[in-house]
């Protein structure tokens, strides 16, 4: 077979005998049916980055998760198990991928490998929870828990335990498909000394010993970056995980194609030449990928008709169905943020909450940092307790950093002060380059080329969102 035979179109081949076939990655020549040593190097190659790309969609929760544990700890100087970090100004809540920028963070990471765990959960109006690390709720705390705000004993237990062993008179047992945990928890009642005393009262450690009260970081006031790393540090920490954690059934597929590329829990993470270039090219292309299920999800309808809002959280709490894992639906929520609650994916007239998201103007253009635009929030917004506007970074999904030193900078709701409403209740926010005049309290600053996305957030969502009476507006350019 010569250089100069044609090629034969991929859909074409009999991938029998002498072939010249034309493919995505070259021409691929066949002598009696097989191919040359060069040719099946490229193959695997491409079969390799292939597997990458999508193994970054796959393991994006996990990673996310690991990437957060450990740049909080060296932000805050986590030092025991039971630390638990507060994020209350701005830049502590700036760290975190789509933080909530209205109240206060109290977050701890912890492993079951030393033991199960149990907490002793005050009573009083909280709201708390435990997530695995591919960010499944295990069990709510406070209000929203078996406790429903009256306390109660926790206890946690691994993938290797059996919950049954565990089971006591008024203690609630769950079990962990992950060693490693995310404890976090809200304080709801203002009262002075109400923290206080949850802080004295919330005491935990193994099961069998004696159980202490935490150490809570605070005031630290610290820049930190808690996005997933890229390149060779988010596959690190893919490695890490996978040392540390079992590997569930359903994820088996994916760790056997993850082993040609030195990724595996039984060896060190040394790739080769070969395998750095594939996996820093899969890294790339598979957030790329991910990125896109976030901008244009194609398993999802926008919640209005003929708008660009969409319901961020698409997907069942287990995070697969009888016949499929939602493995699109949670890459596209967990590539721009973090953590699911049964009232975030699930959420019901008065409780929970809902999330939405646009990245296109009324026009269908997407949204740019170089201009302004005006989104009008009709009246008699459908929440019992308060409705947000957060904006966020497109590259890091962190809250967009225009310079801003207060919350309001970033991020805008309906207990705002100062907050400029219409006559009919409605109220016009601008997102953009520059704040039209008088508009500057209703008004959150983009810089750059920094694209950028918002979050409307419903607290306690009402009728009128479900049956979709309520319609919200699509963002508008403006000249400011």
């Amino acid at each position: 077979m010569t250089d100069t035979q044609r090629s034969i179109p991929l859909a074409e081949a009999r991938l029998w005998g002498d072939e010249r076939i034309a493919t995505p990655i070259g021409p691929i020549a066949l002598a009696h049916s097989y191919f040359d040593d060069a040719t099946s190097q490229r193959l695997y190659d491409e079969m390799d980055y292939q597997r990458a790309c999508q193994a970054y969609v796959w393991s994006t929760p996990l990673v996310s998760m690991m990437g957060w544990q450990e740049a909080q700890a060296a932000a805050f100087g986590v030092t025991g198990d039971t630390d638990f970090v507060v994020l209350d100004t701005l830049r502590e809540k700036r760290g975190i991928v789509t933080a909530n920028l209205t109240t206060p963070y109290i977050l701890n990471f912890i492993s079951l490998k030393d033991g199960p765990l149990e907490i002793r959960y005050p009573a009083g109006k909280t709201a708390g929870g435990v997530l695995d690390f591919w960010q499944r709720p295990l069990c709510d705390l406070g209000l929203t828990g078996p406790d429903r705000g009256q306390g109660g004993t926790y206890i946690i237990v691994g993938p290797g335990d059996d919950p049954a062993a565990f089971a006591r008179e008024g203690a609630h047992v769950f079990r962990s498909e992950t060693n490693r945990l995310l404890v976090g928890l809200r304080i709801l009642d203002q009262t002075p000394g109400f923290f206080e005393r949850v802080q004295a009262e919330l005491v935990w450690g193994r099961v069998g010993q004696v159980l202490k009260p935490s150490r809570y970081i605070v005031g630290r006031d610290v820049e930190w970056d808690a996005t997933a790393p890229r390149g060779r540090e988010y596959w690190r920490l893919l490695a890490l995980a996978l040392k540390d954690e079992p590997v569930r059934a359903i994820d088996k597929g994916w760790t056997a194609m993850l082993r040609p590329l030195g990724i595996a829990g039984d060896m060190p993470f040394a790739p080769d030449v070969r395998q750095q270039r594939i996996l820093l090219d899969g890294a790339a292309m598979g957030e790329l990928m991910t990125r896109n299920l976030s901008v244009n999800p194609r398993f999802a309808e926008p919640w209005w008709d003929g708008m660009g809002w969409y319901k961020c959280v698409d997907f069942q709490l287990p995070q697969e169905l009888a016949d499929r894992a939602e493995i699109d639906e949670r890459a596209a929520w967990f590539y721009e943020a973090v953590t699911t609650t049964e009232g975030m994916v699930n959420p019901v007239v008065g409780a929970g909450q809902v999330y939405m998201t646009t990245k296109r103007d009324g026009a269908g253009r997407m949204l740019r940092a170089d201009r302004t635009y005006r989104l009008r929030v009709p009246p008699n917004v459908p929440a019992a307790q308060f409705w947000s506007l957060t904006l966020y970074s497109a590259n890091t999904r962190r809250p967009y950093d225009n310079g801003g030193e207060t919350i309001a900078s970033t991020s805008l709701d309906s207990l705002t002060e100062g907050l400029q409403v219409n006559a009919d209740g409605s109220v016009d926010l601008y997102v953009g380059a520059k704040a039209p005049a008088g508009c500057e309290r209703n008004f959150m600053a983009t810089v750059g080329a920094d694209g950028w996305f918002v979050y409307f957030r419903l607290y306690a969502p009402l009728e009128g969102f479900f049956d979709r009476s309520w319609r919200m507006g699509d963002f508008e350019e403006i000249s400011a």
